[in-house]
Formats: C-alpha cells, structure tokens, sequence
C-alpha cells in the first residue's frame, strides 16, 4: 500500500487549504485514505482555526471510504484522492481509471452491498460524477458544520 503526497502543502493565509494523494497497492489504502481525510480535517481545524463538527469528521471518513472502496472494486490501476475546503464544506474528490459511470441502485432492502453510491448521496450535501480522458472523476461536498441530521 502506497499513499503519495501529491500536492500537499503548507497554508497560505487567504488560500484554501488543499491535498492529493495517489492510493495504489492492497485494499489497506482504503483505510489509509480514511485516516488522510481524518488528518487533514483535524489539520485545517488546528491551524487555520476552521469549524469541523464530529459530524463532518465522521461523515467524510465515511464517503472516502465509499468513494476509495468502490474505485478499488470497480477501477484499474490507482486512484487519486484530493481533499480542499470550500467555504463551509470540504469536497472530496475522487479520480480512477474505469470510464463507467456509478448508478445508484433503487432502494432494496434485499440487496446485499452495492450501497455506496446511496449512501454517499445521503450523506453529502452534494455530489458530482463527470467522466474524464482517461476514467472518471466523483466529486461530493461534505459541510463542515453541524447540520442537525444526517
């Protein structure tokens, strides 16, 4: 398992704060790339003063984890993590090699796995899927306050 800073820097008073990672290897950068988000959520809340509930912690631990699981599943190759504060909210983002793009199952009670992409969309105060040259990108903002629900 390989996580590669890949764009990760100190902050710049007035400029958002931002990180890129290449995940390749085992399915133990999955947890890798939770434990990045989780870093550099308690980073921007240290150091640039910013308001991250317990919600938004967990919630973005919980949609990178979806996002990175699904690119392992579905993807070849490695998948690029980037992590940026946008005002309120944090979007991840997440970048793999398959062009197919995810669809959100009709709801069934019966079915096992294949929620991600639900679960993400419930989550997340919204989420973008747009395909790229070379596979796809899914993008999902997260607010970084309290919002009383999921």
């Amino acid at each position: 398992m390989e996580a590669v800073p890949a764009g990760e820097g100190d902050p710049v008073p007035g400029v958002p704060r931002r990180a890129s990672y290449v995940l390749d290897g085992d399915g133990a950068w999955i947890a890798e790339a939770r434990r990045l988000a989780a870093v550099f959520l308690t980073r921007a809340q240290a150091e640039d003063a910013l308001p991250v509930s317990v919600r938004a912690m967990e919630v973005t631990q919980l949609v990178v984890s979806e996002l990175v699981t699904n690119a392992r599943k579905y993807a070849p190759g490695p998948v690029r993590l980037d992590l940026s504060i946008a005002g309120d909210a944090l979007e991840v983002m997440v970048r793999d090699g398959s062009t197919a793009l995810p669809v959100a199952g009709v709801a069934n009670p019966d079915r096992v796995g294949r929620h991600g992409l639900e679960i993400v969309l419930a989550v997340a105060r919204g989420v973008d899927v747009q395909p790229e040259p070379t596979g796809k990108r899914i993008t999902a903002l997260i607010s970084l306050r309290e919002t009383g629900g999921w």
